[in-house]
């Protein structure tokens, strides 16, 4: 029988509706501005915390909506963005330097929903406001580092071989070096000693009347390498920095080769976040105290003599021998990888001369003994002092690896007995950290206010309406009861989009709603051409019933064609595009694919649930 749908495809269609509508439901509600209460090495949160938090917000008037105790912390509701910011400094300022009191935003969504991981789109900087900024890696720094730090090595590499060479003189250009010897024989022997341990360079000689000279050139893919890998580590620094902050959602990412985007949305402190994005961090490598007690010390017992208190990043306190070996200046590279014995991840690194010796005489006397590595980091501590804001530097520093010495070591040595390779990676990154520094300088900022946000919201929020509004009008005028079909159709259309990005938890910015718009005036395009089909199937004589069957079979090539054309230059926006460029291109790849369902199945059910089994003679189209 034509136009009659099985079962099973109303049911699906019933589905994937009853499904959208959940998901898409929490947006209704919005969100409740937030605090963060987390606590810190060696202190938890509990209820005794909850109730000193109730106390204090209590106790200064601070109106919120509740204080409730999860296993990440303690999430604290407010009314209103005034009161949130009000009570951040009051709780900082109570709470002391134990705990992390951070900005959040948390849905006002029923727990129901939340129970079945419904939460509402995250809005992007342009639409609640925060700060912008781009920042460029000075590139030409890394490479002036570099230079010398493998000037450093050849130097060292020549002497443990007796070369002597007249000069080594590293040039302005990429990583080039020019070794310049007394005699060729010399030279063969430089370039045997420095190949065997730099396979990252092209070698080239050349001689005049007065030396015989060697050119090392770092290659291409060493120095891409070199660059990502300095970009990478200040992605890895600046996105610690703002954990620190405490920010939702927060944007970093790679721009080009040279420069990262961050985007702070909910943050209006423009000089906090630049002293915290800014701070600075160095390494320390010591010995471990394997005769003293640190738990007896923890209890008020005094430290041994030569040996101090530390905590490692789990809380752990561990005794280190106050002599540092070697700091993180010293070290010159520094890669994850695996061990070849044992086949478990590790850390390879690389040292400079002096940190070379100081590290082999320390290995030689202490092995089968343990060593730790400090991470020491600068942090800018904001309070408010006299109704005004003063920045402190404070000096952090935990233990973020201890390792037993298993053989006399110097200028390269591993790191094992790590859990994953995500842990190498991240010690890797740390420890190049503290001698790779590559200077990042802030090439342009911006500040958005929340009331600019809410009116972007204001305005796209008009604009969808009114594109909706116009759409829906022309639909009913010109296609009459086959138009009201088509304008359900999208306005389930709308609720699958808001459902797709909800679900994908993706981050809604103005250009998203302008893909949104755009998919609002496309989506009827599909129903278009299937109600002009079925007009031209009543017009050369065809009953209603055919001709809605052959409206919608002859429409769906033309359909499809128009479709995927579209969606190819979204993926192609979306992979050549960046930031504001990419939420237009996801919005629009969202509403193709479901303005495709509800235009093609979603129209034919309602319209078969209306024709099956029914004579007709006429069509309200």
């Amino acid at each position: 029988m034509l136009n009659k749908y099985p079962v099973w495809k109303y049911i699906l269609i019933l589905l994937i509706v009853t499904i959208g509508g959940f998901y898409a439901s929490p947006n209704i509600y919005g969100t409740d501005p937030a605090l963060q209460v987390a606590a810190k090495s060696r202190k938890v949160v509990d209820s005794s915390t909850q109730q000193k938090v109730i106390n204090v917000l209590d106790g200064a008037k601070i109106a919120y909506r509740k204080v409730v105790l999860d296993d990440k912390g303690l999430l604290v509701r407010f009314k209103d963005v005034e009161g949130q910011l009000t009570a951040m400094d009051k709780l900082r300022e109570i709470l002391g330097e134990d705990y992390t009191v951070a900005q959040n935003i948390a849905p006002a969504a029923p727990d129901w929903l939340a129970s079945i991981n419904a939460m509402p789109m995250y809005l992007g900087l342009d639409l609640r406001g925060g700060l912008h900024f781009l920042m460029e890696v000075d590139m030409e720094t890394v490479l002036s580092q570099t230079r010398e730090r493998f000037t450093n090595e050849f130097r060292s590499a020549l002497r443990k071989e007796k070369v002597r060479a007249i000069s080594i003189l590293p040039k302005s250009e990429g990583v080039n070096l020019e070794l310049k010897f007394r005699t060729e024989a010399e030279r063969d022997k430089a370039e045997q000693a420095i190949r065997r341990d730099n396979t990252e360079f092209q070698y080239s000689t050349r001689e005049d009347e007065r030396a015989f000279s060697l050119m090392v050139t770092m290659t291409e893919t060493a120095l891409i390498e070199l660059k990502k890998q300095a970009l990478q580590q200040n992605v890895t620094t600046l996105r610690n920095r703002v954990n620190e902050i405490g920010v939702a959602e927060p944007v970093i990412q790679q721009q080009g080769d040279s420069r990262i985007v961050v985007q702070l949305p909910g943050i209006q402190d423009s000089a906090r976040a630049k002293q915290i994005l800014s701070a600075t961090a160095t390494l320390e490598f010591r010995m471990v105290d394997v005769d003293g007690n640190a738990d007896s010390v923890v209890s008020g017992g005094r430290s041994p003599v030569g040996s101090r208190l530390y905590y490692e990043r789990n809380g752990r306190p561990i005794l280190l021998k106050k002599r540092v070996i070697i700091t993180g200046d010293r070290i010159t590279h520094a890669t994850s990888g695996f061990d070849n014995d044992s086949g478990t991840p590790a850390v390879y690194v690389n040292l400079d001369g002096a940190g070379a010796r100081s590290m082999q005489r320390t290995t030689k006397a202490n092995l089968k003994k343990p060593m730790a590595v400090v991470f020491i980091e600068h942090k800018a501590n904001v309070k408010v002092v006299n109704g005004k804001e003063v920045i402190t530097q404070k000096k952090v520093e935990e233990v973020i690896n201890v390792a037993t010495i298993q053989g006399v070591f110097s200028r390269r040595f591993q790191i094992s007995g790590l859990d994953n390779p995500k842990e190498s990676q991240t010690l890797a990154l740390l420890l190049r950290a503290g001698a790779l520094s590559a200077p990042i300088r802030i090439i342009e900022e911006r500040t958005i206010g929340p009331s600019l946000g809410q009116d972007n919201i204001d305005q796209g929020m008009k604009s969808v309406v009114v594109g909706m509004v116009l759409v829906i009008a022309f639909m009913v005028f010109w296609y009459r009861g086959f138009g009201l079909v088509a304008n359900v159709a999208l306005l389930l259309n709308l609720v699958l989009i808001v459902a797709v990005l909800s679900m994908l938890q993706a981050t809604l910015t103005l250009p998203g709603i302008a893909g949104i718009v755009l998919t609002v005036g496309m989506a009827v395009d599909a129903n278009v051409l299937i109600f002009e089909r079925i007009r031209e199937e009543i017009r050369v004589g065809n009953t209603p019933q055919a001709s809605i069957h052959a409206g919608y079979e002859k429409a769906l090539s033309t359909i499809a064609d128009a479709n995927i054309t579209t969606l190819i230059a979204a993926v192609i926006l979306y992979m050549f595009g960046t930031g504001p460029i990419k939420g237009f291109a996801i919005t629009l790849s969202i509403g193709i694919l479901t303005s495709m369902f509800t235009a093609i199945m979603g129209t034919r059910a309602i319209v078969n649930l209306f024709v099956s089994g029914r004579r007709i003679k006429t069509l309200s189209i």
